[in-house]
């Protein structure tokens, strides 16, 4: 489904056969892509609901990831593979990021893909413990970043060019250029299984768990909870703030998406005149 930040719905996206793993929007949201677990990643036109291109896999697809103009496609999944495809050229056989001497990406499913639109750059992370970053014009391996845990989730803080990662009970602050500031990393009472870094101020992270249904706001620097706050009724599987910072919303596995004032009382949006406190 396709809604506007207030939460009110646009439009519905038909044509997937199995569950969908990833959403993303483009960077003027004219354009949508999708990975689901009927081997398929799709494109849409946002404005039609219609269905621009469709990619069939071998496998599911985990995650996907549009350029910045949304001239191309990255994908990845259960295949252990990550695809670049040019929709400019839908008909190509996509190119293939590969490791050398190896037939695949990564050693386990690759949980997440993301974009480094500044430097054609793109990065992977996922079960092997491992987050990889590719050049995207010559299809070869950079850098690779090896954590102690499986990774869970990947999101890339656009603003403050940093990747924010959950393993195991650890989320990593990780440059999106490597080597530019040290890798900042705080363990957590609850294992992680999404986070946020607030995107203009950077002094604190929301994090969602599977382990409770808990929406839990961190302090950037040492980890210490800021928030906690109940509504959810299952697990967490994502987390992430919007672009200005004055919310953040989470999904939840009780089968709603729950939005976060991140100033409780503010005068703002959904919360035009609500009390002081009420969220």
């Amino acid at each position: 489904m396709l809604r506007d930040w207030t939460g009110d719905w646009i439009g519905t996206f038909i044509g997937h056969k199995g569950a969908v793993w990833s959403t993303k929007l483009c960077a003027d949201a004219s354009k949508a892509a999708t990975g689901s677990a009927d081997f398929t990643a799709k494109v849409w036109d946002t404005y039609s609901g219609s269905i621009l291109h469709s990619f069939p896999h071998n496998h599911i697809v985990r995650t996907v990831a549009l350029s910045p103009t949304a001239s191309h496609l990255l994908t990845a999944g259960n295949e252990k593979i990550v695809r670049l495809f040019d929709l400019t050229r839908p008909d190509a056989e996509p190119s293939f990021l590969k490791r050398a001497n190896s037939a695949e990406s990564h050693d386990g499913v690759v949980k997440s893909v993301t974009w480094d639109g500044d430097r054609a750059m793109g990065v992977s992370a996922g079960d092997d413990k491992t987050v990889r970053w590719w050049d995207l014009r010559s299809l070869q391996e950079t850098y690779t970043l090896t954590l102690p845990d499986a990774i869970s989730s990947m999101e890339l803080s656009s603003p403050t060019k940093t990747l924010v990662i959950t393993s195991g009970n650890n989320v990593s602050f990780v440059p999106l250029v490597p080597h530019a500031f040290q890798t900042h990393t705080l363990t957590l009472p609850h294992a992680p299984s999404s986070a946020s870094l607030h995107p203009t101020l950077g002094d604190r992270f929301v994090a969602g768990s599977t382990s409770d249904p808990w929406v839990r706001v961190y302090g950037f620097q040492h980890g210490e909870e800021r928030e906690v706050y109940k509504g959810h009724h299952g697990p967490i599987h994502c987390v992430e703030y919007s672009p200005d910072g004055e919310m953040y919303a989470s999904g939840s596995e009780d089968g709603t998406i729950r939005l976060w004032q991140t100033v409780p009382g503010k005068s703002y949006g959904l919360w035009q005149g609500q009390p002081n406190g009420d969220r």
